[in-house]
């Protein structure tokens, strides 16, 4: 399991402490030091069953700065996205855990990361 995180933010920090209380087995990744590349942009995608517009936190001044609010969300347009969540790491939506079973959370309650603790191996 591990927690692409930014520990200043709370969601992040309640989501690890939910982590260790449940006794979790995970690896934190500072994703603004560890920057993740759009290859595992891709991955982390697949495993939530989502869209980069789906993890991109839009009302963050660099979103406003790129105009994301009026790129297109289609196919089309998918590479460009994760290219610019890879450029721009502020942009991804945290805490994202990736489960054991191969799967993912977006961990910004307290259910979401219970889900993920139930998906070990």
């Amino acid at each position: 399991m591990e927690i692409w995180i930014n520990p200043a933010c709370s969601k992040c920090r309640s989501a690890v402490r939910l982590l260790d209380e449940g006794g979790a087995e995970y690896t934190v990744r500072r994703y603004l030091d560890d920057v993740p590349r759009e290859g595992e942009i891709r991955e982390v995608l697949e495993r939530l069953g989502l869209e980069p517009w789906d993890i991109t936190r839009t009302q963050e001044a660099e979103a406003k700065e790129l105009g994301l609010k009026d790129w297109p969300r289609d196919a089309d347009a998918r590479e460009r996205w994760v290219a610019a969540l890879a450029a721009h790491p502020k942009l991804i939506q945290r805490p994202i855990i990736t489960a054991d079973d191969g799967t993912a959370v977006v961990g910004r309650t307290e259910e979401a990361v219970r889900d993920a603790l139930g998906r070990r191996g």
